[in-house]
């Protein structure tokens, strides 16, 4: 019996000390580049995910994998926001002097995607061309300095999707991808000259030589052992299968592109997480919106009619004219990489802290606006029956000037609503983001940007009504 004992505290020691030892390191992808990356489920799969996992599998280590736009995501690295960036990334030397490299694993090639009847035959033919490229990607920079400014999208879907449209004449993609969205669109062709090679690579943070050793001694051993290929193999035969399937509900119509795009493998669901995340995002913004707007309005009407706070007054407006002069995005992207950019805070209050500061800017002056539109007479009046100067703004003025500006308020959270659209770009899933999803699975740009658009629209329309009702209650004390 004490033997027994014995064994199984070493036992359970050893499994302790093991599980302690394995490091979980953090991996950013786009995860709309199929067979490399996309979502299958609630999960994130393809060619590079399998290939980091079985590296780090080796190393003891495991992952987590973070969605985000792919133009993010060396600036997640670089910022320590990711410790892995897996995304198809081509080696080049501007990247090399932001994050450090591992070698290649897998050899690539850029190739132009036409219409089955397109006169063009090769990179001769590009010029004064509408191309159509994925922002941040090597075919972006290639296009760029070779040939002339690219139209870019967001991701490689919607480009196809703009080329099926007429909007474009070639699309530049990556060959596996392109394969594809080809197979997918039988009306499209590959140009059999490739336009450039590169290699694919893992990227890392600048000095992180542990962790770019353990993947270089991994991804060799994958190398010699054949795994890349096994992998690479098996998700060729697992996108010929999704291609046939596709290509049979397409030949249905509306109705089987509608299971296709919402009820197969229930992808209705990423809609309703995002619609969640948009909703908790919008509402929280508001609420941190109107506290920062009061607090400013305040002190600028202050300042305006009794010359004091002039320090502060001095600091409000400079927080609203860097606030109303820069993007929201780039108030996101800001707060998420350099704010933050030592800190492993929440996305979602990230988004919330960012929202709510812009919305601020607009809500104090709304709420300003409103405040000097109710008549001087109102303020002589209050400190004439004995109050002061803070119990008359709040108990006469400030209940007028909501009422007057309330319109103003509600059309500030609808475009705060709307405005929650760039949460992807920090790798938060949004309404918008589950619509990108989807289009990346089923390779249709039509139906999951119609549902996004109604669920907002709904959404505008329902916000619009109960503001409505509680004007018309609030008018009925005149």
């Amino acid at each position: 019996m004490m033997k027994k004992i014995f064994l199984l505290s070493v036992f359970a020691v050893f499994f302790l000390c093991n599980a302690a030892s394995e490091q979980i390191l953090r991996v950013v992808t786009s995860a709309d580049f199929p067979p490399y990356e996309y979502h299958e489920g609630d999960k994130i799969v393809g060619i590079d995910i399998d290939i980091l996992r079985e590296v780090l599998r080796r190393g003891n280590c495991k992952m987590v994998v973070e969605d985000m736009k792919f133009d993010s995501i060396i600036a997640a690295v670089q910022t320590g926001k990711g410790d892995i960036a897996a995304s198809a990334i081509t080696i080049t030397e501007d990247r090399k002097k932001m994050v450090d490299f591992s070698i290649p694993y897998i050899t690539a090639k850029q190739v132009i995607i036409v219409p089955e009847n397109s006169k063009v035959q090769g990179v001769s033919d590009l010029k004064g061309l509408r191309i159509g490229v994925q922002h941040g990607t090597t075919g972006d920079s290639y296009v760029t300095e070779k040939i002339g400014e690219p139209q870019r999208f967001s991701d490689a879907s919607m480009a196809v999707a703009a080329l099926n449209r007429n909007k474009l004449d070639v699309v530049v993609l990556d060959n596996d991808p392109a394969m594809v969205h080809v197979a997918k669109n039988p009306q499209l062709k590959i140009l059999e000259k490739p336009l450039t090679f590169e290699e694919y690579a893992f990227a890392v943070p600048k000095g992180r030589q542990e962790l770019l050793k353990m993947i270089n001694d991994g991804l060799t051993g994958m190398h010699l052992d054949k795994t890349i290929v096994e992998i690479v193999d098996k998700y060729n035969e697992r996108t010929q299968k999704s291609v046939d399937s596709a290509q049979e509900d397409a030949a249905s119509g509306f109705k089987a592109d509608f299971y296709t795009n919402f009820v197969k493998n229930e992808r209705w669901r990423y809609l309703v997480d995002g619609f969640i995340v948009t909703i908790s995002v919008a509402f929280s913004s508001v609420i941190l919106g109107v506290l920062i707007g009061f607090v400013v309005a305040i002190i600028r009407s202050t300042a305006d009619q009794t010359g004091k706070f002039k320090i502060a007054d001095f600091v409000c407006r400079v927080y609203l004219t860097v606030i109303r002069g820069t993007p929201v995005v780039l108030q996101l992207l800001i707060i998420y990489f350099v704010v933050f950019g030592s800190v492993d805070v929440d996305k979602i209050m990230v988004a919330i802290l960012a929202f709510g500061i812009n919305s601020g800017a607009y809500v104090a002056e709304i709420i300003r606006s409103g405040i000097m539109s109710i008549d001087r007479g109102q303020m002589e009046a209050g400190r004439s029956l004995g109050l002061n100067y803070s119990q008359t703004m709040g108990m006469v003025i400030l209940p007028q000037a909501l009422k007057n500006v309330l319109p103003a308020l509600g059309n500030e959270f609808i475009v705060l609503l709307k405005e929650t659209s760039v949460c992807g770009f920090i790798a938060l899933q949004d309404l918008t983001k589950g619509g990108d999803i989807i289009r990346s699975q089923t390779y249709n740009a039509f139906q999951p940007l119609i549902a996004v658009a109604l669920v907002y629209l709904v959404m505008v329309v329902i916000f619009s009504k109960l503001l409505e009702i509680l004007e018309k209650r609030l008018k009925k004390n005149e």
